[in-house]
This record gives structure tokens, sequence and C-alpha cells, in this order.
């Protein structure tokens, strides 16, 4: 779908506006960094008042447990395969470890010694099933502990995550049609499990519209040859595009921009300024 290009576009746009700004992958994936040059696993600043980090998620459950129990403890747990097992088998405490880290980023006392608080955070979250696992986590870890610090900082997370005010969810499709049913399927998961909207639907990789309707039906009429072929290929999959928009349009309640297929030269540069007047 384009996500973390669009992801990293976003991040642009935000840091030109004057915004510190840093782009969360998870996942230890690090496609934002190295396609702006960075080293991928640690904040890192890849452009003026852009940032980035990978979240690992055992990474982040060090700094977890170093910020909630007492060092020596901390460290025993931190080196026990045993426990490092554990974890990773508890169902969604990936999920919970992944959204704290996002959440940390934007608080002004922020676990990380001498770190600063960001501005914006956006994150590159996964596909639509796993992305609302994700953004869910805090909740379940909530309702389930009941009582306590896990509940405690679960309900806060959930608090930041479900305010419209501090957390906007813009979904990146292709003009086409599995992408726009899994858009579709989101916008109801996101309402049906944590009461949110979508704030924003970005097409992204429009093709141009070459063609009118009668340059279309000329196209057809034409002697048949390679040039022909290609600009018949062209038209249809530039209508076929705009049908799924309009279906697209129909579907969602947020608003719908559409971004261009990028061909060559700088892709994110374009992308961002694309997306400047998008938004």
């Amino acid at each position: 779908m384009g996500k973390t290009t669009v992801a990293a576009a976003l991040g642009l746009v935000a840091a030109g506006r004057g915004l510190r700004t840093i782009v969360a992958e998870v996942a230890r994936r690090d496609d934002v960094s190295r396609a702006l040059g960075g080293e991928g696993m640690h904040e890192e600043e890849l452009a003026p008042g852009l940032h980035h980090l990978s979240i690992d998620p055992e990474h982040a459950m060090e700094l977890y447990l170093a910020d909630q129990l007492p060092s020596a403890l901390a460290d025993l747990l931190a080196s026990s395969r045993a426990f490092a097992h554990l974890a990773a088998a508890t169902p969604g405490m990936r999920e919970l470890l992944t959204v704290g880290k996002v959440w940390e980023l934007a608080q002004d006392d922020r676990r990380t010694p001498g770190a600063r608080p960001y501005d914006l955070v956006v994150l590159d979250a996964p596909a639509t099933g796993h992305g609302v696992a994700v953004l869910s986590a805090p909740r379940t870890f909530a309702q389930v502990a009941r009582v306590g610090r896990i509940a405690r900082q679960g309900r806060t997370i959930d608090a930041m995550v479900c305010d419209p005010a501090r957390t906007g969810v813009v979904a990146v499709a292709r003009a086409e049609e599995m992408p726009i049913n899994e858009t579709l399927d989101l916008q109801d998961a996101l309402r049906g499990e944590l009461g949110l909207e979508l704030d924003l639907v970005l097409a992204n990789g429009v093709l141009p519209q070459r063609f009118s309707a009668a340059e279309g039906r000329a196209l057809d009429a034409a002697p048949d040859g390679p040039a022909v072929r290609a600009a018949r290929h062209a038209h249809a999959r530039g209508h076929a595009q705009r049908t799924q928009l309009r279906r697209l349009r129909r579907g969602v309640r947020a608003p719908v921009a559409t971004l261009p297929f990028v061909f060559d030269g700088d892709r994110l540069e374009r992308l961002a300024r694309e997306l400047e007047r998008a938004l």
C-alpha cells in the first residue's frame, strides 16, 4: 500500500511545520530509516526536526522493567530466558509494549534519561487486524488486571489512544477492490473496539487520468498495435481506479485525499509536497 512511505512523508510534512516529530516503526523494522539514510534501531535524527525509532518489544520490556522495579530485580528478569519466553508467549504483551513505547515518546517525563518529548509521534502501524490489536492492547490489559500498576498504566495509555484530540488515525490504501475492502473493515473495527473514527484516508499510488471518455472510445476503435494496447491498458487502469475511489468515498466517513503514483525522482519529497497540499 505504501503505508511506510506515507508515514515518512507525513513525518517530513510535520517537521517542516516546526513540530519535533518521530516516526516509529514496529517489530524491528527500519524501512523509514534506510530510506532517509539512517542507521535504524535507536532514536536518531534523520532530517531537521524529523527523528526515527524502530521499536523492539524485547528492548521495550527491558526499559519497562528498569523503570518499574529495583535495578537488581530488573536486571535479573531481563537476563532470564524463562521470563523472556513467558513474556513473549503472553497474548497481547508485544502489542502492549509497543504502544506503551509510543505513548512514552510523547510524555514530558520520559523514561529514557535526558530524552525530550516529541510534539508528534507517527506510528507506522501494522496492517488492519494487527494494527487494531496494538491500539486496543492497553484497554485489554487494564480490564484483565483491574487493579495495580499495569491496570493504571493501561487505562492511562488507553485514554490517550482513544482521545481524538490527541490521537488521529490515517488509513492508507490503493485504489483497488481488496485494499478498499480492508479500509472499510478497519473503519468498523476501530469504531467497534475502540470507539475511534478514521480521521483521513489516503488513496496512494493513483495513476493520472490520461484520456477522456471520448478518447477511450477512440482507442477502442483504433487499429491494434503496441502503442494502442499500452494506451488502452493505461486508460483501463485509470478508469478502474476512479471507480474504486468513488466506492471508497461512499463507504468511509472520513475525508479521502489522493496521492499520485510516483514514477521516478525523490519519492518522499514529492509525496511530502502532495501530502502538504492534501492536509
